[in-house]
């Protein structure tokens, strides 16, 4: 599914939703939607379809819980996984994508304490055991093929890159991190509508409140 299809079905079911759904999905879409016509910078459209995904996943919550982004993540995919009756997310990550997601998890350019070692933080000896500990947890995720548990190191990874591109870590059309922007592009411009077309058909679960509502003027 591509943002117009996705659209129509939004169009057809929004005056039965839930207000703070409609808004969330009527905000990722315009996302996507950009994301889809910037098919040839590849760093702007990581940027957009990152941007679509947050407006549709992200939740306002307590401050003291704004830390566990990891359990969040879960969270929102276990969520996703169970609605998912079709199978689309499990033959997305197990049929389709299972190549380019390993290569990203053995990645170590978006993994956190790669970079916290570079800038002096840890040591060389702390990130790399972070590191193999962290693929660990991933094989044995990928043994027991744990969709959920799968997605939510992936997306850590996507948000490591994420931070470096929006903060201003790395350059326009750079050679440097092509091969992770390039994956991370693809995954999440295949995902993110697998996503949107779960909350569309399933706007009687509470997918929480979006952090800045609409206020009319």
């Amino acid at each position: 599914m591509q943002y117009n299809e996705l659209k129509e079905m939004h169009r057809a079911r929004r005056d039965a939703s839930v207000p703070a759904l409609s808004l969330r999905i009527h905000r990722s879409l315009s996302w996507l939607k950009k994301a889809e016509q910037n098919e040839d910078d590849l760093d702007a459209k990581f940027i957009f379809l990152w941007i679509a995904f947050n407006a549709a996943y992200a939740v306002d919550v307590d401050e003291q819980y704004r830390s566990t982004e990891k359990r969040m993540f879960e969270q929102f995919f276990m969520k996703l996984v169970d609605l998912d009756s079709s199978k689309e997310i499990y033959e997305l990550v197990w049929n389709e994508f299972s190549g380019l997601i390993r290569s990203l998890l053995d990645n170590q350019y978006i993994f956190q304490p790669f970079w916290d070692y570079q800038n002096g933080y840890i040591s060389e000896e702390q990130w790399q055991s972070r590191f193999k500990a962290s693929k660990k947890r991933a094989a044995v995720a990928l043994a027991q093929q744990d969709t959920v548990v799968v997605l939510s190191i992936l997306f850590r990874r996507v948000y490591t890159l994420r931070n470096q591109v929006m903060h201003g870590g790395s350059t326009d059309n750079s050679s440097a991190n092509r091969q992770q922007l390039k994956s991370c592009t693809t995954l999440l411009g295949k995902i993110i509508p697998l996503i949107l077309g779960i909350m569309i058909n399933n706007d009687n679960q509470e997918w929480g409140v979006p952090f800045y509502p609409l206020i009319k003027i």
